[in-house]
């Protein structure tokens, strides 16, 4: 049961290890799971297995030191009477011996060594939360020159490749999913590109930045950051499963409705002379929610 306890204390120190130590941006692959966040999934390990030698050395502890008798008391009224608040008090002292906890200190001391330490889990992990990202979310992996590819079968996009009325997501070139920083570059780096008829374009500037009535914003909802997916062609809206937010990609890609903050950013695209859509530079504001942490 010490011996548990102890482990259990380790366990706490290689969580705080961890958190100290991991790049917040490495990816290590675990079967079956698949590539996952190195940090995410030592943490949750460690305190997990902290948690379970507690419970573990505690349930060990009741079932092989503590007494296993059945003590049945008859029903009584609420209020106990002296003879009862005497025999609970008696009955208290007697497990208190029978457990041993006085006078096995090792057991003890450990326990509370344990439980004393697994506090400090939490703490540095709100020490986490005063980490501001500074200006780096005014900066996505698109860059001039970088073609778009198509997420779904990881080959650049021409033009012909987007009907009107379709909805297609794209990615920087050169990105890769087993990359350890994919997850964090495309969650900013999202596209959706859709193909309006460009008489439908109602924005100037939006139709300056479009090929052929072809425009590409922000896959990212500007509330909470949600992914968005849902596209009426009719209306060309599109929709955020999370909060509702609809955003007009014939205007602007304004805000209709919703809680939503701001306009979906729009990236500016071009055909190069290979045929292939390449972006013109980084979209020219931030993407995602606004908050202070901008910089």
């Amino acid at each position: 049961m010490a011996f548990m306890f102890a482990l259990s204390m380790l366990a706490t120190v290689g969580f705080i290890a961890a958190y100290l130590a991991i790049p917040v941006d490495k990816n290590i692959y675990v079967f079956p799971i698949g590539h996952i966040s190195a940090m995410n999934f030592t943490l949750g390990m460690t305190l997990g297995v902290a948690l379970f030698l507690i419970g573990a050395g505690a349930v060990h502890w009741a079932r092989t030191l503590m007494s296993d008798v059945e003590h049945i008391d008859e029903r009584h009224a609420i209020e106990a009477t002296p003879e009862v608040r005497a025999k609970v008090i008696a009955d208290f002292h007697e497990g208190a011996a029978e457990s041993a906890f006085g006078r096995r200190k090792l057991i003890r001391n450990s326990m509370f060594g344990a439980l004393s330490l697994l506090p400090l889990s939490g703490v540095f992990l709100l020490g986490g939360l005063s980490k501001a990202p500074g200006t780096k979310l005014r900066k996505t992996a698109w860059a001039k020159g970088k073609m778009l590819i198509n997420q779904n079968t990881n080959q650049p996009l021409r033009p012909e490749d987007i009907q009107v009325g379709s909805l297609t997501f794209a990615m920087p070139e050169g990105m890769k999913e087993e990359d350890h920083d994919f997850q964090n570059e495309i969650a900013k780096a999202a596209l959706m590109l859709v193909r309006l008829r460009p008489e439908n374009i109602k924005d100037k500037k939006e139709l300056d930045w479009s090929v052929d009535g072809i425009v590409a914003f922000s896959k990212i909802c500007t509330h909470v950051g949600c992914p968005i997916n849902l596209y009426e062609q009719q209306t060309h809206h599109v929709l955020c499963p999370c909060h509702q937010s609809t955003f007009d990609l014939s205007d602007g890609g304004r805000v209709v409705f919703g809680p939503a903050g701001h306009a979906l950013p729009q990236l500016r695209i071009k055909v190069n002379d290979k045929g292939y859509l390449e972006a013109m530079g980084d979209f020219a504001e931030p993407v995602g929610p606004a908050f202070w942490e901008r910089g």
